[in-house]
């Protein structure tokens, strides 16, 4: 058969396919005993969607008995799906059975691995860290170990991708992996025969002290996040934080089951969290139920247009409740309620089936248009050249899409969650220079390089300070300067400007690839404008409630 017929017989044939389903879950439906109740234009709804139906079992017929070729009937329904899919709203998605696993492991909070971090370098495997606790640890395998071969063959060159390493050293559990290691104080290659097993994916990526604030960074909301979040807050309690400090700067969202959970924690007994209703779905009101074990301590949250779904549940019910205040850009803009049907080959549908509700009674999901994702997607490009990161007085909000919270403040719908205190980007250290060393990479591959040489000077620092201290001894800019020189020139100009900000990164990556990942965000953290107004805030006690 031609291909080039293939995406309209496809679109034609998954029509019919959908259609099928609705016949037989109409047929369900009805022999459940459940009746809709009448109406004149339900009853036209299903009168035509009935003929549509038989219209189109009837075509599917013709297609499958009549058409001149044969037909691969999984191929072109594999090939419509995304398409039919793409023209509802930009957040419905099928899911192949293929890549089902991968998509849900973020949000599952595990995969089967040998727990390590790594990075290429040079066309080789660099362990940058081994998973506390998991199989490669209990081996022996360290950070700094390169991977030059898997199961007795050569696993390095230029053909090592990230996602070759992946699909390499993870597996199912149980199943064993042999890794042949170079190691600086070696002179032969090591062998590990590891099994693999189960590996943690933490969603809370940061948790420290700041003096009596508590900083926790969480990345998603995923099956384990209130569990680690819950302890994160516990366990800062118990050092003597007052007040706390939530980053959900870049967190995309995931289950809202769970930032429900993290909400209640902080408010009081019949305050609304949220609340989602549907064309098919009645409204359902969530409740804070008064066992949360904060709802008296001074709470902020930073966002920025990153911060999507169930990140905007969470700061919306915060905010509406002025139960804290909220910090950094407006948000993203996803109001839509995603429900995920598994198909029996094992691919899924993630259907948008209702919309959530501030408590105020926002939708605060950003306009779109059915079918047209490119331009969705373009909003935030739109935003930045609007000047929204930069100037608050840059977005209009209209008094039609103006709501109260509990306290009387205005706040609005419209398109994400507006913060109570805007900070704008900060680009003062920004160079033509700067831009180079960080899109070259330069400044990670220095860093990598001075964490591999230096290994046992950069172990067992128990404080961040301490650390901090000893690498500002270290004169890192200029050596950093000396190793970028034959990619990225410098100039006095620019590292006048930039030189702080640079060597605050190299700092930072040298922390995280010496396995102190708290550090590497109380580091990059230092000169955030953002988060400097949030310790800002919670120390002058204006968290809670907000006051103008």
């Amino acid at each position: 058969m031609k291909r080039y017929l293939y995406p309209f017989i496809a679109s034609i044939v998954l029509a019919i396919f959908l259609c099928i389903g609705m016949i037989i879950g109409e047929r369900r439906v009805q022999a459940s005993g459940y009746r809709p109740s009448p109406s004149k234009s339900s009853s036209k709804q299903d009168i035509s969607s009935g003929d549509a139906s038989a219209k189109l079992v009837y075509l599917f017929d013709l297609l499958r008995d009549q058409y001149v070729d044969s037909l691969e009937l999984k191929t072109l329904v594999e090939d419509a799906i995304p398409t039919i899919v793409g023209e509802l709203d930009p957040h419905s998605n099928y899911i192949p059975a293929s890549e089902l696993d991968e998509v849900n492991e973020q949000l599952d909070g595990s995969f089967s691995g040998v727990g390590i971090q790594f990075n290429i370098q040079q066309d080789t495997v660099m362990v940058i860290q081994v998973v506390a606790g998991g199989p490669s640890e209990k081996m022996g395998v360290v950070a700094g170990d390169r991977i030059v071969s898997v199961n007795d063959s050569a696993f390095c060159g230029k053909n090592i991708t990230n996602d070759k390493v992946m699909k390499t050293l993870r597996g199912p559990k149980g199943s064993k992996v042999k890794l042949g290691i170079r190691r600086a104080s070696a002179d032969e290659v090591l062998y590990f025969d590891i099994t693999r097993n189960d590996i943690p994916i933490n969603s809370v990526v940061a948790t420290y002290l700041v003096g009596n604030i508590g900083y926790i960074r969480i990345d998603n909301f995923g099956n384990n996040t209130f569990q680690e979040f819950f302890t994160s807050l516990i366990t800062l309690r118990s050092k003597g934080a007052e007040g706390y400090l939530i980053d959900l700067r870049g967190n995309g969202g995931g289950y809202m089951g769970v930032c429900i959970a993290m909400a209640n924690e902080f408010l009081n007994r019949g305050n609304l969290i949220v609340y989602t209703e549907g064309r098919c779905q009645p409204r359902q009101d969530i409740f804070a139920d008064g066992r949360g074990n904060f709802q008296r301590v001074p709470v902020v949250v930073l966002i920025d247009e990153w911060s999507a779904s169930a990140s905007e549940i969470f700061s919306g019910a915060m905010q509406d409740n002025d139960r804290g205040t909220i910090i950094g850009h407006r948000s993203f803009g996803k109001g839509l309620v995603q429900q995920q049907f598994d198909l029996n080959d094992g691919s899924a549908l993630r259907l948008t089936t209702a919309r959530y509700y501030t408590p105020s009674g926002r939708c605060i999901q950003k306009p779109y248009e059915m079918g047209d994702r490119d331009k969705y997607l373009m909003d935030l490009v739109d935003r930045y050249n609007h000047g929204e990161f930069y100037s608050k007085d840059s977005i209009k909000l209209a008094d039609s899409l103006r709501f109260e919270t509990v306290g009387g403040r205005a706040v609005y719908a419209g398109g994400g969650i507006m913060p109570d205190i805007f900070v704008p980007t900060d680009t003062s250290y920004i160079t033509p220079y700067y831009n180079r060393c960080v899109n070259s990479g330069v400044i990670y591959s220095y860093a990598f390089q001075y964490s591999d040489h230096h290994r046992n000077e950069l172990s067992g620092f128990e404080s961040y300070e301490s650390m901090r201290d000893y690498l500002k001894k270290q004169n890192l800019l200029p050596q950093f300067v000396t190793f970028a020189e034959s990619k990225v020139k410098s100039n006095a100009a620019a590292l006048k400007r930039s030189g702080s900000s640079i060597e605050n990164l190299i700092m930072a990556y040298i922390m995280r690839q010496s396995g102190y990942e708290n550090y590497f965000y109380q580091m990059f953290n230092e000169k955030d404008p953002t988060y400097n107004k949030g310790l800002e805030i919670l120390r002058e006690g204006k968290a809670w409630p907000f006051q103008e």
